[in-house]
């Protein structure tokens, strides 16, 4: 027995470890981010047929890896040809390159350096392109009689389509077969290849910029120098519009077809509106050979900290961040708080089965969000739909409302197409009659359509792909706590987890019944602690109509996501990740990825952060709070929250108490957490100045290095003394330290030491146990930034841009990896991958460039016997 026990604990160490470096990697592959500078939008002028609209691209400057808004006016209404789109419609995509001088009045890149063409190869049904305007084929003639047509490329062989090359940054260059090129895909592709032009005459669509990182043949981002300067890499935003004049200047006489040929033909490219983007450099913003503070914790506080970094870089002020789960956070700085400082929503101890470190522990709010439920879900109405209805049609549905029960349904797989398969033509698998009269998805659910009338009018494909669950991320968070909490305070969501139905008779999928007599587990499902979103029903099929012989659980039907960052871009993206067509040819045959939505029809919902759905440009649903009223997550609603924040040692919010009529139910409450006594002097220094920081200018919204982004609110004047407080304390700390270069403190104040007997700060700010807290004041020139920004070519951007050598090894990110792998044998060793003693299924192993690899039992016995060690 004492062999196998270590036997078992190898394994954990060495298997925590291996997937704490690939997240260390992952980590470190990952450029920092930071919001746009403001006043940034352009407004560009069409010209010829289309002279008369006005495009908007609403930010084009400090970019980084998010969603722009690309809108225009002054167009002519988008037709149809059946589902296909017919004439006047906008495309847009992504290019690199210098100016190509074809159109001097408005300079623009060459269309073989668009990230253009990767529209379906197979299974074009429905799809509402017609392989020449969604693609880089086009038709050669020296002199154009059809429009879009090319004057170039396809001359060899002039009855036959041409192909527009694509030429990487790097210079490789694609000549045929563009469409299935090795440089992007459908599925990566960033390219709208179908924007609709309203009856008004406007239009808008959310364009997902991509950087180096996400697709490098673009180069975006990239420190390049020139003349021996260094800036990052410039590229475009290119708009084309499609119209409904041929080359004769008479309309389409054709109204039964798509009559657009690609953009990148030079008929249509001649139309083309080029806009500059300026990006963040891709890699670190900070110069080299400062120390570097380590940081780490909740996803929360991701977006505000990657901003203020950028601007503490121009102090000399390095500050690496590790996005880290808090419950895994907590057990972390407990077990280890050399670390530095890490990032909460609690206090040390307040989880179950842990207790709080008997040194003192200084805290400091820094950022108040929240959890959100963000969306893309497009009109498609139904035949007999009204015409106020009918105007509408493939414009995107800007709110919604939802209670916590419906979270509740959608949360716990209990809509009749979320274990897909389970209920066929109203005949239903043995142990799934509870779901034959449910609703197929949240857009057929009755008390949705309540609270949001017009999804009465609306056809939605409900399948998993859509609508009968969320997106959600894998992992202990704190956000899935309070969700949960939020779930737990409703009485009517109570009840229908204890397996009472709704008004109209939809039942609880008893896999998470709170009834262990109708649990099949034999085991209640327990919400009340819970800080994951587990998936319990060990249902597996082959899909019905698929053709496969491969079945599909319930985590292949709704994957989990990386985090909550990767839950906001796949709903910008319109793709949950479900591999739903069964690819026969392949070798093995396995199922493989359809790719994005079809424009027109996209319905994808996620639990993400304010600040990634603020990022990607998401709308966001209100949600009923405990004073009944429904409330959206704005700086207003998550002030009004924060203002009933509660608690001894480190104040919480709370759903079930944040009672204003006005108060988000989701608002979180980010603290910055470090133990003073296991750090050196100058480390509590540097973390006081970032905390100085974060607690004045940090707080000022805007779109600025260093401001507060969107998503966020504004700590009040309290919570800032609270912070500003905790710098003082950490200048001044005078208790008992521990000597030793690099590692724990080397006791840089004098005097005795406090420590009361949990160690932790009051809810005023001060340290308990702790001498010299000082007032509220600043603290000093040495934590105040230096008043020029790391952007623009400055001295910082320049010196990164040079790279690392051997002797200076001080990237920021250079701890990623070992870090990562030590973290990860720790909680392996203490328990697989999480802290506690549960078992974690499945298993994500993030790799580098925003992919992972989740690892899930296929067998269902395996995976029933699994799930009994579940929460």
């Amino acid at each position: 027995m004492r062999r196998t026990r270590i036997r078992n604990a190898l394994i954990r160490l060495l298997a925590g470890a291996t997937v704490g470096a690939l997240a260390g990697l992952a980590v470190a592959q990952t450029a920092p981010t930071a919001a746009a500078a403001t006043g940034s939008a352009v407004t560009v002028s069409g010209r010829g047929e289309f002279k008369d609209m006005k495009f908007t691209v609403s930010q084009t400057r400090n970019l980084t890896s998010q969603a722009v808004t690309v809108s225009w006016t002054g167009g002519t209404p988008t037709r149809f040809a059946g589902t296909q789109f017919n004439t006047d419609f906008v495309q847009i995509m992504q290019c690199w390159g210098d100016d190509d001088g074809t159109v001097p009045s408005n300079p623009g890149p060459a269309r073989t350096q668009c990230q253009y063409g990767a529209s379906p190869t197979t299974d074009r049904g429905s799809w509402p392109g017609n392989a020449y305007d969604d693609t880089r084929q086009v038709f050669y003639s020296a002199d154009p009689t059809n429009y879009g047509q090319d004057n170039r490329y396809g001359a060899a062989n002039p009855n036959a389509p041409g192909e527009v090359p694509f030429k990487s940054v790097d210079g490789t260059t694609v000549t045929t077969n563009t469409q299935n090129n090795q440089f992007f895909n459908y599925n990566t592709s960033n390219e709208i290849d179908f924007a609709r032009t309203s009856a008004n005459g406007t239009g808008q669509e959310y364009f997902e910029v991509q950087t180096a990182n996400e697709a490098p043949h673009l180069g975006c981002g990239e420190p390049v120098t020139t003349g021996g300067v260094t800036k990052p890499r410039s590229c475009w935003l290119v708009i084309v519009p499609q119209g409904h004049l041929d080359l004769d200047g008479k309309p389409y006489a054709d109204k039964s077809q798509v009559n657009a040929g690609s953009p990148v033909s030079s008929t249509n490219w001649a139309n083309r509106i080029a806009v500059k983007l300026d990006f963040n450099s891709v890699g670190t913003n900070c110069a080299l050979g400062a120390d570097e503070r380590p940081t780490t914790g909740s996803e929360l506080v991701a977006d505000a900290m990657t901003s203020w970094q950028a601007r503490l870089c121009s102090s000399g002020k390095v500050y690496s961040y590790t996005e880290l789960g808090e419950p895994d956070t907590r057990s972390r700085l407990s077990n280890d708080g050399s670390s530095g400082l890490a990032f909460t929503t609690r206090a040390l101890g307040a989880d179950v089965s842990s207790a709080a470190p008997s040194d003192t522990t200084t805290y400091a709010p820094v950022a108040l969000s929240g959890a959100v439920i963000a969306f893309t879900i497009e009109r498609r109405p139904k035949a007999d739909a009204p015409e106020s209805i009918n105007k509408l049609t493939g414009t995107k549905v800007q709110s919604i409302k939802l209670t916590p029960r419906l979270v509740a349904k959608l949360l716990t797989e209990s809509y009749r197409s979320s274990p897909w398969g389970a209920v066929i033509s109203g005949t239903a698998a043995k142990g799934y009659g509870w779901a034959r009269n449910n609703p197929a998805g949240l857009a057929s659910d009755p008390e949705f359509i309540a609270l949001n009338p017009e999804f009465a009018y609306f056809s939605v494909s409900e399948t998993p792909s859509t609508d009968t669950d969320l997106m959600t991320s894998l992992g202990h968070t704190d956000t899935a706590r309070a969700l949960w909490q939020w779930i737990n305070s409703d009485k009517d969501a109570r009840q229908f987890l204890a397996g009472v139905p709704d008004d109209d008779g939809m039942r609880v999928n008893p896999y998470y019944s709170t009834n262990a007599d109708l649990n099949p587990t034999g085991l209640a499902f327990d919400p009340s602690n819970l800080d994951e979103y587990p998936k319990s029903d060990p249902w597996c099929t082959i899909p019905p109509g698929s053709g496969a012989t491969l079945k599909q659980c319930m985590t292949d039907f709704h994957p989990y996501v990386e985090d909550m960052h990767a839950g906001a871009l796949h709903a910008r993206r319109a793709d949950t990740l479900w591999k739903s067509s069964w690819d026969s040819l392949a070798s093995p045959p396995a199922f493989k990825s359809t790719g994005p939505q079809t424009v027109g029809s996209r319905f994808v919902i996620t639990i993400t952060d304010a600040a990634s759905a603020a990022r990607y440009g998401l709308q966001t649903a209100s949600l009923r709070n405990a004073a009944g009223t429904f409330v959206a997550p704005t700086a207003a609603s998550l002030t009004a929250a924060a203002n009933s924040a509660a608690g001894k040692n480190v104040a919480e919010i709370t759903p079930s108490g944040a009672t204003a009529k006005n108060a988000y139910p989701l608002a979180q409450l980010v603290y910055a957490a470090v133990r003073p006594a296991k750090i050196k002097s100058a480390a509590r220094q540097d973390y006081a100045a970032l905390l100085q920081y974060a607690a004045g200018t940090g707080q000022v919204s805007g779109a600025d290095p260093g401001r507060l982004p969107a998503g966020y609110a504004p700590l009040s004047e309290k919570l800032r003394a609270q912070t500003l407080k905790a710098v003082q304390a950490l200048l001044h700390y005078t208790g008992p330290t521990a000597g030793g270069s690099g590692g724990p403190a080397d006791g840089g104040g004098t005097g005795t030491s406090g420590g009361g007997p949990s160690g932790t700060t009051g809810t005023d700010g001060g340290t308990t146990g702790g001498a010299g807290t000082g007032g509220a004041g600043g603290a000093g020139a040495s934590v105040s930034p230096s008043a020029s920004a790391s952007f623009d070519g400055g001295k910082a951007l320049q010196t990164t841009a040079a790279g690392n050598t051997p002797a200076d090894p001080a990237n920021p990110l250079r701890y990623a990896v070992p870090v990562g792998a030590a973290l990860g044998a720790v909680a392996g060793a203490g328990a697989p991958f999480a802290g506690g003693n549960r078992l974690r299924l499945p298993l994500r192993l993030p790799l580098p460039g925003g992919r992972s690899v989740t690892v899930v039992p296929e067998l269902p016995e395996l995976s029933r016997r699994l799930r009994r060690l579940l929460p």
